[in-house]
């Protein structure tokens, strides 16, 4: 098995070339929902992570298209809808931060994705500004999570027990501030795959 490494020093635009897992019928499957806008390591340090551990990993989104992150030239392609992915078919739900979760809170059939996904008792982890879905889903109320510094307000009015630290975990959510938390939020979302 090859290691997969993102680089975080350049800015050529283009997407590294990920090395693809063997796939098995018991490999962990992982959905990494984002979208324009998205915050290049909140994505790729993740993703890289779970490649690296032999999860096999299918990017979301409301469309299927090449987006852009906000912060760098990365891009990243939505490989599926989040209407042509079974709910059943998937171990974890990570959503990365930055400015594509403002948008995709918009999104009914995002927002129901998330929700129906979030029910089901799996794993969500969600970093920055992603847990401004799981407000628009009706999902935060009472449960004990954080987020970027910004999404504090939003989340104490939707009924959050905000903690600045990192990672959170409530049940099966996990959240992060930001970017210097990955490392935390990527070991600990391996460990909830691993229950």
């Amino acid at each position: 098995m090859l290691a997969v490494f993102f680089s975080a020093c350049g800015n050529s635009g283009q997407q590294t070339e990920k090395t693809e897992p063997q796939k098995s019928d018991n490999m962990k499957k992982a959905a990494v929902l984002t979208g324009e806008g998205f915050q290049d390591a909140e994505a790729y340090m993740p993703m890289g992570y779970m490649t690296n551990h032999d999860v096999e990993i299918t990017v979301i989104g409301a469309e299927k298209k090449e987006v852009k992150s906000y912060n760098s030239d990365f891009t990243i392609k939505i490989e599926k809808t989040v209407d042509e992915v079974s709910v059943e078919d998937l171990d974890i739900l990570v959503m990365p931060g930055g400015k594509a979760p403002a948008t995709l809170r918009e999104n009914e059939a995002v927002v129901k994705f998330v929700k129906d996904f979030y029910e089901t008792g799996k794993p969500v982890a969600a970093i920055c500004h992603a847990p401004q879905i799981l407000i628009r889903a009706g999902l935060m109320e009472g449960i004990t999570a954080t987020s970027y510094k910004s999404v504090k307000e939003e989340m104490l009015e939707a009924g959050v027990n905000f903690k600045d630290e990192a990672p959170v975990i409530d049940g099966n959510l996990i959240t992060a501030r930001n970017p210097g938390d990955l490392a935390a939020f990527s070991e600990a979302i391996m460990d909830a795959l691993d229950k």
